[in-house]
Parts: structure tokens; C-alpha cells; sequence
């Protein structure tokens, strides 16, 4: 029961993330108890939606990685050479093409924010060289610009960088 809880209280909160007309709505999604689909027994946690995408953690394979799902093939995507054993992500978001997804990764407990490209399979730590705690990133719907939090002046601002880890100056 506290599954079936879990799952509906997921996606509501897709529908304010989104903030469409008609949500929230409920994505039928068959329970799988192997993991191979958008609805298991695991912990999933702070779910982003971005046109076709949900990505989102989730603890199904005993670490905190990143999945992402694509609604309209109703399937997992594998993310090579994103998670990894020694490192703890969580709060991702993708931009609406897919390309790209931003995400926060703690690691010998150090956050930093990075950025995963599905090209490449490649991830690039953004705020490597900002001495500060970050939280929250987002990424723009072209993937050009990821918003987030720092603490940096001694109070939480917010920064925006350009996809290469540049501060992007207005």
C-alpha cells in the first residue's frame, strides 16, 4: 500500500513541476519488481519532466543513481557513464531535447554540480572551482544555460553558467 502512496504522490508532483493545464495527471505505468521500467518497488525521488523525459533518482540498484524514462516509448534509456559507485547524485533535470542532463553529485563529501551529455557520455563537473555548497540546479529547455543555488557570498544566490562551467554574465 505505502508503494501505491508513493507512486501517486510521484506524479503529482510531476504535474506541478511541469505546470501544464490538466495536471497533475497519473502516467500509467505497469509495477515492475525487477526495475526495468518507470514504476518499482524502489525509492524514487525528485522526479523532473521536460517534454517526452522524466528524469529522476532512485535507489532500485542499492546506490542513489539517475534514471530516465522516455514517455513516449514507455521505456528506461541507459545512461552509459553517468552513475557510478562512489558518488551520490540526486536533483537532476534535462534539458527538452534530452541531450542533456544536470544534476548534483556528492562525492568524499563534496556537492558539485555537472553536466551529463547523452552524446558523449560524458560528464563535466560545472563548479569545480566555485569554493561554496550548491543545490538545486536547473537546465534551460535548450540546454545552453543551468540556474542553481550557491552559497558563495555567505547567503543563498542564485548563479547561472553556461553549459562549459562559465558564469554567464546579463
Amino acid at each position: 500500500m505505502l508503494k501505491k502512496f508513493n507512486l501517486i504522490l510521484f506524479f503529482t508532483s510531476l504535474g506541478l513541476v511541469n505546470g501544464c493545464v490538466g495536471y497533475p495527471r497519473l502516467l500509467n505505468s505497469a509495477f515492475d519488481p525487477s526495475g526495468r521500467s518507470l514504476n518499482s518497488p524502489a525509492t524514487e525521488l525528485n522526479p523532473h519532466i521536460s517534454g517526452r523525459y522524466i528524469v529522476f533518482t532512485s535507489d532500485r540498484r542499492g546506490s542513489q543513481d539517475i534514471y530516465l524514462f522516455d514517455r513516449l516509448r514507455r521505456s528506461l534509456i541507459d545512461l552509459p557513464g553517468l552513475n557510478s559507485l562512489d558518488t551520490m547524485t540526486s536533483h537532476p533535470t534535462i534539458s527538452e531535447d534530452g541531450n542533456y542532463i544536470v544534476f548534483i553529485a556528492s562525492r568524499q563529501g563534496r556537492s558539485a554540480i555537472f553536466l551529463y551529455d547523452r552524446q558523449t557520455r560524458q560528464s563535466r563537473n560545472l563548479t569545480s572551482n566555485l569554493p561554496a555548497e550548491v543545490r538545486n540546479p536547473m537546465i534551460s529547455a535548450d540546454g545552453s544555460r543551468i540556474a542553481f543555488e550557491s552559497s558563495v557570498n555567505g547567503q543563498w544566490d542564485i548563479l547561472v553558467y553556461d553549459r562549459f562551467g562559465r558564469p554567464v554574465k546579463e
